[in-house]
């Protein structure tokens, strides 16, 4: 066969190609094609190495594995396996499920600050509980979130129920606001004194009084069913784009919040419609006559919660007294969430506590009787309310006698109760003002039987216990003394002595003395 031009043989099925020109043993072949010869052909481009990426999910699988498990010494300062709420971590975890989860800031009292990472379905009650053991709080009770709008003077108590995620995504990305962790005892109290917190000249005519049920127990079978009594009264109002302040005459009813435009008339064609409950928050306001030219201190206001918070946007109100404001906000809570607060109430309730004993004794209090056992025949219940009395001042003197003959004994060591000891205790506040005193328990709740005790600013060497009482901060001045050489405290012009103020502190904690309650709550600030 001929072929023109120059061609190259091609062995196909064989492992060694050659040339025309060139020699090689043949080891297998089947077919011969003939293909032609490129003349100065280039050389293959060398191969080199090229870096190999790891990808970090390669890596950390890589280092976990390399390094031995080590258990973790102190589990109990841990989140719980369940929790909504992680904790400790700068750093959001790694699994799937809190892939969502976001960080957020809250305050103490003392305005240091814990982070935590908080997954979308995380409540304010699931917060606090881990707060709580994170911090190593004396008790699990009574605690509360508050969102706090420095700028504005604005402050309210999140519901445990509601989403901390979804309450933060309605703040100004460049705002002061913020979350304190605090003490609030007067979350639910108004299911216990429901008297106290509705008065009854602000219970609207219209609710059904006529079939002779009494004010309280009207107030107190609707609380147990969710709801609340209409409220009506006089506010004072900030006008609009003004910074004049009227009067006005509200009504506070399920469909929402009027006012009369035509004195306390209750008329349908006098009544102009406010704002709708259910798009409503209520916050406390708090150094009002400054912020906005309010004619006394017990301010309030409402806003639609689903809008940012702007000035121009509040609805400013004011009551005449702290009742008064109380009734108001407590009636706005009430009718916005009905029964899911009282769930809230009973979910308290059954929450595992760890001051039983005390919890017991003051929900035992009021089934406490005088009782005579110097007869006899045994002890007999005092009836007659002067005999009742005499006695408790006669046990308060040999509860004196028995102080004194103990402390006088040869054997008591005297520095094993130092007389400085009230500065290690949680409601010793130092030397605090008055005005910031009535502020701290104005802040957690008001609650009758919440105290402190503070240094005194007007008087040398003396205290000043601050008590609330319906919903009033009352102070007691106590007094230092000696008596046979021995240093003592009284309230009461020395009938009745106290060694140091724990001591007085234990004892009106089941003694009133010539206080109007005992003491139960004491005012405290938590560290974080």
């Amino acid at each position: 066969m001929e072929v023109q031009g120059q061609w190259a043989e091609v062995f196909e099925g064989s492992d060694r190609q050659e040339d025309s020109g060139g020699e090689g043993e043949l080891l297998g072949s089947s077919t011969i094609t003939l293909a032609p010869l490129v003349v100065n052909t280039p050389p293959p481009p060398v191969r080199r190495s090229q870096p190999l990426v790891i990808r970090r999910s390669r890596m950390n699988s890589v280092e976990l594995s390399s390094v031995p498990s080590i258990p973790n010494p102190f589990p109990e300062l841990c989140s719980p396996s369940q929790s909504p709420v992680l904790i400790g971590s700068l750093s959001p975890p790694r699994s799937d499920t809190h892939v969502r989860s976001r960080l957020i800031k809250v305050f103490g009292e003392d305005s240091h600050s814990r982070s935590l990472w908080v997954i979308p379905r995380a409540t304010a009650r699931d917060v606090c509980h881990l707060l709580v053991q994170t911090a190593h709080c004396s008790d699990q009770e009574n605690w509360a979130l508050i969102e706090l709008h420095s700028a504005l003077g604005l402050e309210r108590v999140l519901e445990d129920h509601e989403v901390v995620v979804e309450v933060q995504a309605a703040w100004p990305s460049e705002s002061d606001t913020k979350l304190l962790f605090r003490k609030n005892y007067a979350k639910y109290e108004f299911f216990r004194t429901p008297v106290l917190f509705f008065p009854k000249h602000m219970i609207s005519d219209s609710a059904d009084v006529t079939k002779g049920m009494t004010s309280a127990e009207l107030i107190q079978n609707l609380l147990q069913s969710g709801t609340c009594p209409e409220i009506q009264g006089f506010l004072h109002v900030r006008e609009p784009s003004r910074k004049a302040w009227k009067k006005v005459y509200f009504f506070l009813r399920r469909s929402g919040l009027y006012c009369s435009t035509k004195g306390s008339s209750k008329e349908p064609r006098h009544l102009q419609y406010v704002a709708d409950l259910e798009d409503l928050n209520v916050y406390s306001i708090t150094n009002s006559r400054k912020l906005y030219g309010a004619p006394v201190d017990f301010t309030f206001c409402v806003k639609p919660s689903k809008d940012r918070i702007r000035a121009q946007d509040l609805k400013l109100l004011c009551a005449e007294n702290e009742q008064t404001r109380t009734c108001w906000t407590s009636a706005f809570r009430l009718f916005k969430y009905g029964r899911q607060l009282h769930c809230n109430y009973q979910l308290s309730q059954s929450a595992p506590r760890l001051q039983e004993v005390v919890s017991q004794r003051c929900e035992s209090e009021a089934s406490l009787v005088a009782m005579d056992f110097s007869g006899k025949a045994g002890g007999r219940v005092i009836q007659n309310a002067w005999e009742a009395q005499s006695a408790e001042r006669e046990e308060g003197q040999a509860w004196r006698r028995r102080e004194a003959l103990r402390c006088s004994l040869p054997n008591l060591n005297p520095g094993s109760r130092p007389s400085s000891i009230h500065r290690t205790q949680l409601w010793f506040h130092g030397g605090v003002s008055r005005k910031q005193a009535q502020r701290l328990i104005e802040e957690q709740g008001l609650v009758d039987g919440m105290f402190l005790i503070r240094e005194s600013q007007q008087h040398a060497q003396c205290f000043v216990l601050s008590l609330c009482y319906k919903l009033k901060t009352k102070h007691y001045l106590v007094i230092p003394c000696e008596e046979g050489g021995r240093k003592y405290y009284t309230m009461d012009d020395g009938l009745t002595l106290f060694i140091d103020l724990l001591q007085l502190v234990e004892f009106h904690q089941i003694n009133r003395g010539i206080l109007p309650v005992c003491l139960k709550h004491p005012c405290v600030c938590v560290t974080l």
